[in-house]
Formats: C-alpha cells, sequence, structure tokens
C-alpha cells in the first residue's frame, strides 16, 4: 500500500456529495490527512445544506468540472465506453468487482480503489485531467482545489505509456 493512501481514502471521502457521515468524519480526517487542512477546515464552519448546494454548484451542473476521469480524455464520445471498460478490469485484475452506484472512473471511486491496493496507475495515467480539474476548481475558488492540490502532489511521476 503506497505511503499517500491514507490521503487518498480522505480525498475521496471529501470529493463525495457531503451528508452526515462526512460531517462526522472530518475532525478524523482533519488529524489523518492534514494535506486537506484547508477543505476540512472549510467543511467543518459551513452548515451541510451549504456545503451540498455548493458541491452541487461546483460539480454537477457542468461538465467543466467533472470528477469522471475517462470524460475529460475521451469527452461525451463512443470511445469513452471502451476506457469505462478498461477502468472495470483494472479493479478486477486487483480482485475487485465495481459495483457502485456511480460510473467505475469516479474520482472518488478511483481514490478508494488506489487507497486500497496502492495501484496509482489510473491516476497517473489521467494525470493530465486531474491538473485540468485542479486548475479550473482553484480558478472558481472552491475548497476543493486544495483536494486536487493534494492529490495531484501525492501522484507519483508519469510513466512512459501514461494516456494524455
Amino acid at each position: 500500500m503506497p505511503s499517500d493512501a491514507v490521503l487518498y481514502q480522505a480525498a475521496a471521502l471529501c470529493l463525495t456529495y457531503p451528508d452526515d457521515d462526512l460531517v462526522a468524519r472530518l475532525p478524523l480526517l482533519r488529524e489523518a490527512a492534514p494535506q486537506l487542512r484547508e477543505f476540512t477546515d472549510h467543511a467543518a464552519v459551513t452548515p451541510l445544506l451549504d456545503l451540498a448546494a455548493h458541491y452541487v454548484e461546483v460539480f454537477d451542473l457542468k461538465n467543466r468540472h467533472s470528477l469522471y476521469l475517462s470524460w475529460w480524455h475521451d469527452g461525451d464520445t463512443r470511445r469513452r465506453g471502451m476506457s469505462l471498460v478498461r477502468f472495470k478490469d483494472v479493479y478486477r485484475r486487483h480482485g475487485l468487482e465495481f459495483s457502485g452506484e456511480e460510473l467505475p472512473d469516479f474520482l472518488p471511486a478511483v481514490l478508494e480503489f488506489t487507497a486500497r491496493t496502492g495501484e496509482t496507475g489510473l491516476l497517473t495515467e489521467h494525470r493530465t485531467g486531474l491538473e485540468q480539474l485542479r486548475t479550473r476548481l482553484a480558478a472558481c475558488g472552491t475548497p476543493y482545489a486544495g483536494v486536487l492540490d493534494a492529490v495531484c502532489a501525492a501522484l507519483p511521476a508519469s510513466h512512459p505509456g501514461a494516456r494524455r
């Protein structure tokens, strides 16, 4: 398991739709992943309904801040379907069956997979999309930008066969 497993798991929680469970876990997240403190501090003082409204505004209204990694590479094209199959294949090769309500390229799911397996390949292959998302989140001034800053900083250097 990578030394950044706790960070990846904490980031996965921060990037899911905020609910009472997230609020209850904020002290633990703050302690376990100090790299996420900007977000956890913000979430700790923001009412849950406001957190939820902000999440929807940032991630759900436009693809400009898409949390679906294949969207950054393939857009809304037919080849995206093959990319989604590939995500599922990677999960299966590690003994995991993807059965979530979200698509397999949903960033929180990929972060959780990375935390559990130590396999950073899906994240590094989609580094360009992650960097674009990080830049766009920073430009709109959301605390979620700090979560992407920490994830991108923790990624190992790209390998020669990485997708761009």
